[in-house]
Formats: structure tokens, sequence, C-alpha cells
């Protein structure tokens, strides 16, 4: 495991545990918008951006969007697959609502969580 993974995975969890807590209050648009941090802070570690899909897949299936749960599982196949050789787009935000080929700005906040962790 890379430096770069050890050290992102506090910031991740970070989101998902927010996720969870906004989830259990109903705030379920907050909830997902700290899925979608969550995405772009571990999408460059395989496993941090398989275990971000799969969280933003459980979501989704608690939530009877059925659409959207397959949109996930079609997603974790390709964080699965093109993660480690880099074929993702930065910035993305990892939500069915958005091509998977999109890059996207990355909100400063985060940027500077992802560079304390590269350094």
């Amino acid at each position: 495991m890379s430096t770069f993974a050890i050290r992102i995975k506090p910031a991740v969890s970070a989101e998902l545990e927010a996720a969870s807590t906004a989830e259990a209050r109903g705030n379920f648009y907050t909830a997902f918008q700290h899925l979608e941090r969550a995405h772009v802070i571990g999408q460059a570690v395989t496993t941090e951006h398989v275990r971000v899909h799969w969280r933003m897949f459980i979501f989704t299936v608690r939530n009877r969007r059925k659409g959207k749960a397959i949109g996930q599982l079609w997603r974790i196949i390709a964080a699965a697959m093109f993660t480690a050789p880099g074929l993702i787009p930065e910035g993305n935000t990892g939500g069915t609502g958005i091509s998977g080929f999109r890059q996207l700005p990355i909100p400063d906040d985060l940027t500077h969580i992802m560079e304390a962790a590269r350094s």
C-alpha cells in the first residue's frame, strides 16, 4: 500500500462517517454530498475508490433508487479495473448523474487534504 493510500484513508473515512451521520438524521442530500467528497479524495487509490462506490451503492439501495444502484454497480467494477492504471477522471464526484468519464475541478479544501497526503 502506498504512503498516499495510508495517509488519505482517514480523510475518506471521515467523509463516509459524516455521510452516515447525515443519512441517519434524514439529511439525504447532505449525506450524498459527503459520499461525493469521499469519492474525490479517495479515487486515486483502488481500495478507497471501490469502498466509496460500494457505500454509494448501499446508499442507493437503502433509499430505493434502483437505477442509480445499477449505475453504482458498474462504477464499482470500473473503479476496480481502471484506478491502478490511472484511467480515472480527476475530480469526478462518482454519482450516476454525471458521466464517469468527466473530469471536474477539485474543491480547494479537498485539494489541500490530497496535497497533504502526498507530501
